[in-house]
């Protein structure tokens, strides 16, 4: 790296034109110290372009290198109206590979500077993506450090206390805010006020990073029984918390979206209430339409047997009953595999033992309801048809539940939503094979086709 100014016209320049790519590429050519002298130099709003593009290590090397009211007038310059505008209008490609996770310090000096109607904002410039617990934290919580004693801290607490979200839990950090622990209050209260923190800590506690998913805060939450989630960017300094008020607006909207996706609607911006007929219209008539066409391969099915159905036409009264048998087979397994999936309850390498498990299952409800299918197939159309209903309610149920059962695995192993193994698709699905699986029967135990 060169200790030499990198030149501001150059910099103005690539800001300019847009060419973040270049602006990076100048940038890492020069040190931490070089780099904050020179953004001084620039614009606010030029100065603020220019950090955000910084790697993460060289923008945390820069921004230490800062004196406080350096850091909070580039912090200030970042929430500039102009500022967002330039880093939103950015292609996608660049804005995923340029806008990396700004320093822990500054993402929580820069959350604490703004007040509340802005923070929505500030949690898109500061790059975690849309889905991310980062877009959910605030940054109103109460921290303490080990070397403290108790009776510090509780006078901490109580200074601090009234602007924080949440006094149940205290965290401890250390002189760069890396997370050490989170402790009740209530071990503050009971301790020995000429006690340490350090003295009651026990380092446990459960964090997670900004740029996780917000399923995965629900998750955890649930399994550990928290009030509140802290949360860490990736070098473990502690920027923000989540409370269980957040995580629930989050279970609930994760909830509807899988319920809308099971049935084969895609999820709704809006309530159902607040949304028009027309964006009622929109959401379903997608998978309506693609699930006409593919059931035009059960019709094609029908065709090619027509030989069999006509030397035996009670085979046809039995079509609807053995078809919608293996949708429900079908659904009920996807639907169980998806909640499962989606609590955590079932994880993707126990998928052999899930589906070895299914196929006894399968088995075990094929033959009950095989058994009642025979009987209604021989008072029907005499003990061949009963056979040949049977032995395909068997088949038909096992193979749908199979189906039921992978698919979601296979969606998500694809990092695709499991809920898109939909009630409708399975349905569909189970037509198609459950027709190929009757009139194969027939035609090898009735001698026709």
């Amino acid at each position: 790296m060169t200790t030499e100014v990198p030149p501001t016209e150059t910099l103005r320049e690539l800001i300019s034109d847009r060419d973040f790519r270049a602006l990076r590429s100048t940038l890492v050519e020069y040190d931490a110290p070089t780099i904050a002298e020179a953004l001084w130099e620039l614009e606010p709003q030029d100065r603020a372009v220019v950090f955000r593009l910084l790697p993460h290590d060289l923008a945390d090397e820069v921004f230490a290198y800062m004196d406080t009211e350096r850091e909070k007038a580039l912090l200030a310059d970042m929430t500039d109206e102009e500022v967002r505008r330039l880093l939103a209008g950015m292609k996608p490609d660049d804005r995923t590979g340029l806008l990396e996770e700004l320093p822990g310090l500054a993402t929580q000096r820069l959350l604490n500077l703004l007040p509340p109607g802005e923070l929505a904002e500030a949690r898109a410039l500061l790059g975690y993506p849309e889905n991310s617990v980062g877009r959910l934290m605030t940054p109103d919580y109460v921290a303490v450090r080990p070397q403290w004693s108790i009776a510090e801290a509780l006078t901490h607490i109580r200074a601090r206390g009234r602007d924080s979200e949440t006094v149940n839990v205290i965290y401890v950090v250390d002189n760069r805010w890396r997370l050490l622990d989170a402790l009740d209050l209530r071990q503050f209260i009971l301790a020995n006020p000429g006690a340490r923190v350090q003295d009651i800590m026990d380092g446990s506690f459960v964090a997670l990073e900004a740029t996780a998913d917000r399923e995965d805060a629900v998750e955890l939450m649930r399994r550990y029984d928290l009030l509140v989630l802290p949360i860490t960017d990736t070098r473990g300094v502690l920027i923000g918390i989540v409370t269980i008020d957040d995580v629930l607006d989050v279970a609930t909207e994760e909830a509807t979206e899988d319920f809308h996706r099971i049935g084969g609607v895609a999820p709704l911006e809006r309530s159902y209430t607040l949304s028009s007929v027309f964006a009622l219209y929109q959401k379903r008539i997608g998978w309506l339409s693609i699930l006409i066409i593919v059931n035009i391969a059960s019709s094609g099915v029908i065709e090619a047997y027509e030989e069999v159905l006509a030397a035996t036409i009670a085979l046809a009264f039995f079509i609807p009953l053995l078809i919608d048998s293996g949708g429900n087979a079908g659904s009920q397994a996807a639907t169980i595999m998806v909640r499962a999936i989606a609590t955590g309850d079932v994880q993707l390498r126990q998928w052999f033992g899930v589906v070895f498990r299914e196929l006894r299952i399968g088995l075990t409800l094929g033959a009950s309801m095989g058994i009642l299918a025979a009987l209604l197939g021989t008072w029907r159309g005499g003990t061949e048809v009963g056979l040949v209903v049977g032995l395909a309610m068997i088949s038909i149920v096992l193979v749908a539940n199979l189906v039921g059962t992978v698919l979601p695995f296979i969606l998500t192993r694809l990092r695709l939503d499991p809920a898109a193994a939909s009630a409708p698709l399975i349905t569909t699905v189970a037509d198609v094979t459950g027709l190929m699986i009757y009139f194969s029967i027939a035609a090898l135990l009735l001698g026709t086709g």
